[in-house]
């Protein structure tokens, strides 16, 4: 493929301009795993005008992604509460814990071991009604609005930076997955004197970083073709195990509200249940980060 990156990069940016649009009618609706498809649209298309900021103007683009970490942040209580829901739901029938259907209103005596898991789970169930509403009523806002008129701008009269976006699109292309390579490298070089805590949250900024290599390499497939495929595949399994490390470290930070809320010992199983799923999780890091031992694109 032979072309300039100014085209090139617009085309990305529009196939995903394209996937968040698209997702807003099934949020409107509530379909499974609508929340989560515009929430990855949105940080997908927030983390390549990161990546390639380079060919664009930095004041428009920066508009534009502040704007975007607002819907990403809206939909993200949404779909965080929506995770939650349903881990503990799963964690309450794999463990064996106690688990009733029946919705028990915040602050209502209950006898613990009968409802419980039926309070934990819709505790979440609610927070995730009240954000989907929030998300909802914000597409009919004005800030909504403004941002999808930026987004149609940016790719009918993209911002770009002549010198850079009239290069070649494989050299620039590389160039950023090259750099993202080695920013994510260097956070994982640097994991292993960690624990903790600050070892913990390392390596959600290990995963944070493996998703923008991600998406910098899905976006730069249609130039540099097989080896960015590759690349970002690689990248997509350690984000995903980090992710899974995440939301097993997060669904355990808020049981233990609830443990020590209820004093009820069946909390402490889901809690061995996750901390479990952590543990599993970390034993997958190793492999998945095992590529970066290599050189990108050959």
């Amino acid at each position: 493929m032979s072309t300039t990156a100014g085209p090139a990069l617009v085309d990305a940016v529009a196939a995903d301009v394209d996937r968040l649009c698209t997702a807003e009618p099934d949020v409107r609706q509530d379909l499974p795993d609508s929340v989560h498809k515009m929430r990855v649209a949105t940080r997908r298309l927030r983390s390549v005008l990161k990546s390639y900021r380079r060919v664009l103007r930095r004041k428009p683009v920066g508009e534009i992604t502040d704007e975007l970490r607002w819907l990403a942040g809206l939909l993200g209580v949404a779909r965080d509460a929506e995770v939650r829901a349903e881990r503990f739901a799963a964690l309450l029938g794999d463990t064996g814990v106690p688990f009733d259907e029946q919705t028990v209103p915040l602050g209502e005596k209950t006898t613990p071991r009968k409802d419980f898991g039926a309070r934990l789970v819709a505790d979440e169930r609610r927070i995730y009604a009240g954000a989907h509403r929030a998300v909802v009523e914000a597409f009919g806002g004005r800030r909504y609005h403004a941002l999808l008129d930026r987004l149609h701008g940016l790719i009918a009269d993209p911002p770009l930076r002549a010198a850079r976006a009239d290069e070649p699109a494989e050299q620039v292309f590389a160039a950023v997955l090259r750099h993202d390579f080695r920013d994510l490298h260097r956070l994982v070089r640097t994991e292993p004197g960690l624990s903790g805590d600050e070892r913990v949250a390392h390596l959600h900024d290990i995963r944070k970083a493996a998703k923008r290599l991600r998406y910098s390499a899905e976006a730069a497939t249609a130039v540099l073709g097989e080896p960015a495929d590759e690349l970002g595949k690689k990248a997509k399994r350690l984000q995903t195990v980090l992710g899974d490390h995440r939301d097993a470290v997060e669904a355990l930070q808020t049981l233990r509200t609830y443990a020590t809320d209820a004093g009820e010992s069946g909390y402490q199983r889901l809690c061995d249940a996750e901390e479990a799923a952590a543990a599993k999780a970390l034993e997958e890091y190793p492999d998945a980060a095992e590529f970066l031992r290599h050189r990108p694109l050959g």
